[in-house]
């Protein structure tokens, strides 16, 4: 058996309220990671391009306030 299998078993076997606590931890952690690795792309200049193209798009008129 694997780990996610594992995993997905011992899920499957929480109670209502572990389970409810389970998706609440579990929503903060996949926050942190993804901010997490969004700054890292950031720092790493991996979000430079798609900066660049909205600022051309705004420089050239194809944009519009909210």
């Amino acid at each position: 058996m694997t780990r996610i299998e594992q995993l997905e078993r011992e899920i499957a076997s929480l109670s209502q309220k572990e389970l409810s606590e389970f998706r609440r931890w579990y929503v903060e952690f996949d926050a942190q990671a993804w901010d997490s690795q969004f700054e890292a792309d950031a720092q790493a200049g991996a979000l430079d391009q798609f900066a660049e193209e909205a600022l051309a798009d705004h420089r050239a008129g194809r944009s519009r306030p909210r």
